[in-house]
C-alpha cells in the first residue's frame, strides 16, 4: 500500500501541485515538490495536452482546493502551508500538507507533507561499547541500540501518527491509519508535524485546521468515489 502511494502521488500528485499553483497562487507554490521525478510525457496527439494545470476552485479558511485533469481521470487535492516553523532560525525550503485523491490505483486521500529539507527516520543504530584496556568484553557488553535521531510524528491534539519519510516529504507510516488521521483533522484546531534534519535539527510546524473539514466536502464532491 504504501509504495503505490509513493508511486502515485511521486508522479501525478506532487508534479501536478508544482505545476498547479504557479498562476492560482504564486504564495502556494511547493518548490520542493519539482525535486521528484516527473511522469514520462505523454506522446504527441495533435491535440491538448492530457494533463491540464490544476485551477483553484475553492478556499477554506487556511485550505485551498485545487481540480485538474489527468488523461480521462481527474486529481484533486486540497493544500495549506503551516502558520508557525520552528525553529525561526533553522533554515530550510517551504513546507505543505497535501491531501489528495489521484486518479490511479483507487487510492483515495492521501496524506502526504513537503518539509522543505531531508528528513532522518528515527532508525536506530546498534552500538557496542568498547572495552577496557586489558579487559575482555562480556555478554553484558552486547551491542545496544541507539537512537539516530526522533521519528517524525503528526500531532493533532492527543493523537499521535507516525509519518513515513521519503527524502524532503512524508507520508503516513501506516497506510491504513491515514483516514484516522484525516478524522482527526476535521475535527482539530490545529496540526503539528515534528521531523528531525539528517543533522538531528528538530522542526516543528503547526498548521492550522479551519476549514479542514469544509475543503475536505469539496474535495470528495470534485473528485467522488467510484
Amino acid at each position: 500500500m504504501t509504495s503505490l502511494v509513493l508511486s502515485s502521488l511521486r508522479a501525478i500528485g506532487f508534479a501536478v501541485a508544482a505545476a498547479c499553483a504557479a498562476s492560482a497562487l504564486a504564495p502556494l507554490v511547493p518548490p520542493a515538490a519539482a525535486t521528484t521525478k516527473p511522469a514520462k510525457a505523454a506522446p504527441k496527439s495533435g491535440t491538448k495536452d492530457e494533463t491540464s494545470k490544476p485551477a483553484l476552485v475553492a478556499t477554506f479558511g487556511d485550505w485551498n482546493v485545487f481540480v485538474g485533469e489527468v488523461g480521462k481521470g481527474r486529481i484533486c487535492y486540497t493544500l495549506a502551508q503551516p502558520k508557525s516553523r520552528e525553529p525561526t532560525s533553522l533554515k530550510r525550503d517551504p513546507g505543505y500538507a497535501f491531501i489528495s485523491d489521484p486518479p490511479a490505483g483507487g487510492v483515495r486521500n492521501e496524506v502526504s507533507f513537503i518539509m522543505g529539507f531531508d528528513v532522518a527516520s528515527g532508525d536506530t543504530a546498534e552500538s557496542k561499547p568498547d572495552a577496557k584496556p586489558g579487559e575482555k568484553p562480556v555478554k553484558s557488553d552486547a551491542k545496544s541500540k541507539t537512537s539516530v535521531a526522533p521519528a517524525p510524528l503528526a500531532l493533532v491534539d492527543q493523537a499521535a501518527f507516525e509519518m513515513l519519510p521519503k527524502g524532503g516529504n512524508l507520508w503516513v507510516k501506516n497506510a491504513a491509519k491515514e483516514s484516522a488521521l484525516i478524522a482527526e483533522m476535521r475535527k482539530g484546531a490545529k496540526l503539528v508535524i515534528k521531523a528531525a534534519s539528517l543533522r538531528g535539527h528538530q522542526s516543528i510546524d503547526t498548521y492550522s485546521l479551519t476549514g479542514f473539514a469544509q475543503a475536505m466536502e469539496r474535495l470528495q464532491k470534485e473528485c467522488p468515489g467510484k
